[in-house]
C-alpha cells in the first residue's frame, strides 16, 4: 500500500468536500432573506381590513365624483 498515494487521494477528497461546503454556504447565504421573515410582493389583507379599505375607497370616489361636476 502506497502511503503517499493514499494521502494524495484523501487530500483530493478533502478539497472536494470543502468546495461542496463552500457552495452550500453560499446558497444558504443567498436565501437568508427568505428565511428571516422578509417577504416580497403584496401582503395579504384580512376581511376586516378589506372592508375598511372598501369603505375608504367609496368615500374617496364619491368625493371625486362631486368635484368633477
Amino acid at each position: 500500500m502506497d502511503v503517499d498515494k493514499l494521502i494524495a487521494e484523501l487530500n483530493a477528497e478533502i478539497a472536494k468536500i470543502k468546495g461542496t461546503i463552500a457552495c452550500l454556504e453560499q446558497l444558504r447565504g443567498s436565501s437568508s432573506a427568505a428565511t428571516n421573515g422578509s417577504r416580497r410582493g403584496r401582503k395579504s389583507m384580512g376581511a376586516q381590513e378589506r372592508q375598511q379599505v372598501s369603505l375608504r375607497m367609496r368615500k374617496y370616489w364619491a368625493s371625486r365624483r362631486k368635484t368633477q361636476r
